[in-house]
């Protein structure tokens, strides 16, 4: 008998930035919370629409800024925009400041107000140009409070230079947080020290849960920041000397985003390889492919080997052994291509393709030599699997 528990494609869905439905594995959708009733023995499931957050008339601001990333807010910044809606009464507004251009869902990210400057781009280092815009900004909305991820990629920095230049009180690494309080581990993550809520709050990773049980006004602000830091860049004291970019196969295991591992089901390795360079992706083995020679032992990924936490994780032709399942628990997208609808790897994975891993590999550099024919990239091959991943979904 079939055991396999299958998704039910009425369970609620939230949409993400390029447009495709994802269907949400808690209780919670885009459209709200999941009320549960029996009928005759049967579990009916309907959604309960959320309830926006306040619809006081604001009088005082917290400020969320934040960088963007081909369009959208990266986890740790969703934790810090829920976070301030989190401890917003009824008569604050949560203003999100967005550094690059952003085409996610404010208000279902808690946002009441949507501040976008596009100019900016999280590859580019310009620290007083973001500086000046975040202040300008305070200025227009005097926050009670801003919020930022407690990030290396721009947030945390910008925290900082801001909390130095307007001589405010700060609170870097928070973990705990609520509308009266904050709190950090100290002495080596052997104390814990708290403080009254300052007026700027770098927030950790993972502090607060993103899912929010309502959603904000969503209202987008034309606001406008009279500096361009294309222009301001040969007078800034900063130079850009831009972002080194190396061969995804360089690239260490544990820092990669985007990985591409082989089991025992890949035996054309050079057609495997080829795909991974395609798609910019990092590569990586099962146990039982590094120990029959076909990758060296650098590259072998679980308990005995690497562990890793990248973005998007495929596994061609892995069973999933517990070791190997180990190895990859922190990754936030797993897509597994096996033959075997029963195998560990197809219970982790937030997508399984029930096909053969090389006729599947053979099929993407097909499709990738066809773009390049085309006048495409390697982009629109991302882009053609993305959507197909929506479908599947």
């Amino acid at each position: 008998m079939n055991t396999l528990k299958r998704i039910d494609p009425r369970r609620p869905f939230t949409i993400t930035a390029d447009g495709l439905k994802r269907i949400t594995l808690g209780v919670m959708g885009a459209a709200g919370l999941m009320e549960t009733a029996t009928h005759g023995g049967v579990a009916l499931h309907r959604e309960q629409a959320k309830a926006r957050r306040t619809t006081a008339a604001p009088q005082r601001v917290i400020l969320v800024a934040a960088h963007a990333d081909r369009g959208a807010l990266d986890d740790h910044a969703r934790q810090t925009l829920a976070a301030a809606a989190l401890i917003a009464d009824a008569a604050t507004e949560v203003v999100l400041l967005v550094f690059g251009e952003f085409s996610g869902d404010a208000a279902t990210l808690g946002a009441d107000k949507l501040i976008e400057l596009p100019m900016f781009d999280r590859r580019k280092f310009a620290p007083q140009d973001e500086l000046n815009a975040l202040a300008a900004c305070v200025a227009a909305y005097a926050p009670v409070h801003i919020l930022l991820p407690d990030n290396a990629t721009g947030d945390g920095d910008l925290g900082r230079r801001y909390a130095a230049a307007a001589n405010a009180s700060v609170a870097a690494h928070v973990v705990e947080i609520d509308a009266a309080h904050v709190a950090t581990y100290v002495k080596a993550n052997t104390a814990f020290a708290a403080r009254a809520l300052p007026e700027v709050v770098l927030l950790a990773a993972n502090a607060v849960d993103p899912k929010l049980p309502f959603f904000g006004a969503g209202e987008r602000v034309m606001w406008r920041f009279d500096g361009d830091p294309a222009s301001q860049q040969e007078q800034s004291a900063v130079r850009d000397l831009s972002i080194e970019e190396i061969d995804a196969a360089q690239l260490a295991l544990e820092e990669a985003d985007f990985i591409v591992s082989a089991g025992n089901g890949v035996s054309d390795v050079p057609a495997f390889e080829r795909l991974a360079a395609t798609l910019g992706a990092a590569i990586g083995a099962s146990r039982v492919a590094v120990d029959d020679g076909k990758f060296t032992r650098d590259k072998q990924i679980g308990a005995t080997g690497k562990t890793v936490e990248a973005s998007v994780y495929i596994a061609f032709g892995i069973s999933g052994a517990v070791q190997h399942l180990q190895g990859i628990k922190d990754c936030r997208h797993v897509i597994a291509v096996n033959l075997d609808a029963s195998a560990p790897i197809a219970k982790r994975a937030n997508l399984t393709v029930i096909a053969d891993a090389q006729e599947t590999i053979a099929a993407l550099n097909e499709a990738a030599a066809a773009a390049r024919s085309a006048g495409g990239t390697g982009a629109a091959l991302l882009n053609s699997t993305a959507v197909a991943e929506g479908a599947l979904a």
